[in-house]
């Protein structure tokens, strides 16, 4: 029994320890990078923060149920995004090849990002389930820093979630 409890700490804790870091903090510097988008084409996150509020959220896996549920309510809000003036960049580990099917059949209106040396998910220290694929999370990115971070992001209300914490932000910056 002692062995089994052991076991399950340890499976437990697996995902969170992988890149030995912690996500980033509020307030913390958004890292800046450049990675390639569905179409292939090179991504200066730096640009995109210094054009006004990013939400960069990670997603576990291109066009599985709870990805697709999740980016799908990011594209059916995608107007109230853009009326708060907020800009949108998915993250997952996917090829190119995949963000690009993703991004097309579902016709998703905002930046994929192709993360397959996983270089932007250790730089915001996201969590992984065993390497493979990053956890769900989601962070928004104002001025360069870090104002809110969602560690359990929920596929079914992210817009929503994200203009909260964008308009609670605006009220106390």
């Amino acid at each position: 029994m002692h062995i089994h409890k052991l076991l399950v700490l340890f499976l437990t804790m697996l995902p969170f320890s992988l890149f030995g870091d912690s996500p980033l903090e509020t307030g913390a510097t958004a890292p800046s990078a450049v990675i390639p988008n569905h179409l292939g084409e090179p991504v200066d996150l730096a640009a995109l923060y210094a054009a006004g509020p990013v939400l960069v959220y990670f997603y576990p896996k291109s066009d599985t149920p709870g990805c697709t549920k999740q980016a799908c309510n990011l594209r059916d809000n995608f107007a109230d995004l853009q009326d708060a003036g907020l800009q949108v960049v998915g993250v997952s580990m996917d090829s190119v090849a995949n963000q690009l099917a993703f991004q097309q059949k579902y016709s998703l209106p905002f930046i994929l990002l192709a993360d397959e040396n996983k270089a932007l998910g250790k730089a915001f220290g996201v969590n992984s389930f065993a390497g493979m694929a990053y956890k769900r999370q989601s962070f928004l990115v104002v001025d360069g820093k870090i104002v809110w971070r969602d560690l359990g992001a929920s596929p079914a209300t992210q817009s929503s979630d994200a203009l909260k914490a964008l308009q609670q932000w605006r009220a106390n910056p």
